[in-house]
């Protein structure tokens, strides 16, 4: 099997060292704006209630639990927070709370990701082995999420595996909203949170697994410039698909240390010390994406 290139031809240990320093003010920083957005979008609703609003408020919040779950993977890395203690604390009841990730689960999980990534021992590998796939596969795919297909799968999952020891904080991330909403005379808005959760963040999430290892050319080895992508979005699309630096997962793969904050300059460093150069790994907005995801439908799958 081909191996990674030595990452250190093209950055010093020092700058690795700078780039893993960790920062509470920042992180702290990064998890007021995106709280700030989720209640920002109660707000708008609430005060002016209208189709309009509706429908942004309804966007805003199924980014937001995309937010939410970035920073409990984040936070399981102990990349979040310079303090052990607050990445387990805001990983557990703040985001991995309102995102329905538990913490420590998650962080078993997703570390095996890390370690087999290039392999068949990859336990995400199954998610995006069969792209790119014909247009009709993935309108079907992104229709069931619409429409709330996966996302009451995923929810019937999450009830069938409940414990109270990981899914507590989960259910009290929930008694909170509800008894706030109620307390402004606006109960009617929790259910926002739902059909966010329902029938928007399944297509989000979808759009950031394509993103990050299905539009890869090679996902059979080492080299992350092969087998792992990174996506440059526009503004819009880091609102609403892609916040807290999550595009950079090429660049998180290389080093997970690296906290969120500081994944554009590491990206910016790569970039201008051409190791990205001769590998297509980077893709220009979430349409270049669906672009790389997909083939004609004429086309036939590949032996």
């Amino acid at each position: 099997m081909k191996q990674a290139p030595d990452i250190y031809d093209y950055l010093e240990r020092d700058e690795i060292a700078r780039l893993s320093e960790k920062s509470d003010a920042r992180a702290l920083g990064t998890l007021a704006l995106q709280l700030a957005l989720f209640i920002a979008a109660f707000a708008l609703v609430i005060a002016w209630s209208n189709p309009f609003s509706i429908v942004l408020a309804i966007l805003l919040i199924g980014g937001r639990i995309q937010a939410f779950g970035v920073l409990t993977h984040d936070c399981a890395h102990g990349s979040l927070f310079r303090s052990p203690w607050l990445n387990r604390f805001v990983g557990r009841w703040i985001v991995g709370a309102a995102g329905h990730v538990p913490l420590e689960a998650y962080r078993r999980y997703h570390l095996e990701h890390h370690r087999h990534a290039g392999t068949d021992d990859d336990p995400d590998k199954w998610m995006v082995k069969a792209y790119p796939v014909q247009a009709s596969s993935l309108k079907r795919k992104f229709t069931r999420d619409l429409t709330g297909q996966t996302g009451i799968r995923d929810l019937l999952r999450e009830v069938k595996t409940f414990s109270l020891a990981a899914n507590g904080p989960t259910l009290l991330f929930h008694a909170l909203l509800a008894a706030t909403l109620a307390a402004v005379g606006a109960i009617w808005a929790y259910a926002l949170f739902w059909v966010a959760r329902l029938f928007i963040y399944p297509a989000i999430h979808r759009l950031r697994q394509i993103s990050e290892h299905g539009v890869v050319p090679n996902r059979d080895v080492l080299d992350a410039r092969l087998n792992t992508g990174t996506t440059i979005p526009r503004w819009w699309e880091r609102l609403f698909i892609s916040p807290c630096n999550v595009n950079y997962h090429l660049e998180h793969h290389i080093f997970a240390a690296v906290p969120p904050y500081h994944l554009p300059q590491l990206h910016r460093l790569l970039v201008e010390r051409g190791y990205f150069s001769g590998h297509d790994c980077i893709a220009h907005g979430f349409d270049d994406v669906l672009r790389r995801a997909t083939r004609p439908n004429d086309e036939p799958v590949a032996a």
